[in-house]
């Protein structure tokens, strides 16, 4: 596996390790929203450093999905990678960041956004393991 990639894997488990550490936390919802979209992108980006797929630039889950599903079959919930599209990413204001388009997700919406990262995250190091030991 390439280093840049094991990097960008790093770098989701940080946002996985910042939503455990968060996830009970009536308040924050809206941080572990955000975190888990951060830890998907991450991770999608990931594949796409390691297959070299191509050097779009965005964080739209959907445009980074339709850029490696050929490659690695990950099975995502695509609800909520809409929902998570939605978030406000760039952020003006500190209360705006992970909000939905009607404010807070609920603990139940946080939790559920939390798995699909978590599910993600592990698919692609499970494949990705499994690539490394065929070459």
């Amino acid at each position: 596996m390439k280093q840049l990639t094991r990097d960008w894997l790093n770098s989701a488990d940080d946002d996985l390790i910042t939503i455990k550490n968060l996830l009970n936390i009536p308040i924050l919802t809206n941080i572990v929203a955000f975190h888990s979209q951060q830890a998907i992108e991450k991770t999608i980006k990931a594949i796409i450093e390691e297959f070299g797929i191509s050097t779009i630039k965005t964080h739209n889950l959907q445009t980074l999905w339709m850029e490696i599903e050929e490659v690695i079959p990950l099975k995502i919930n695509e609800l909520i990678i809409s929902e998570l599209d939605r978030l406000y990413i760039d952020s003006r204001y500190p209360g705006d960041l992970g909000l939905m388009p009607n404010g807070k997700p609920s603990l139940d919406e946080a939790e559920m956004y939390f798995h699909e990262a978590l599910k993600v995250k592990e698919q692609a190091e499970a494949f990705l393991s499994e690539h490394t030991k065929l070459q």
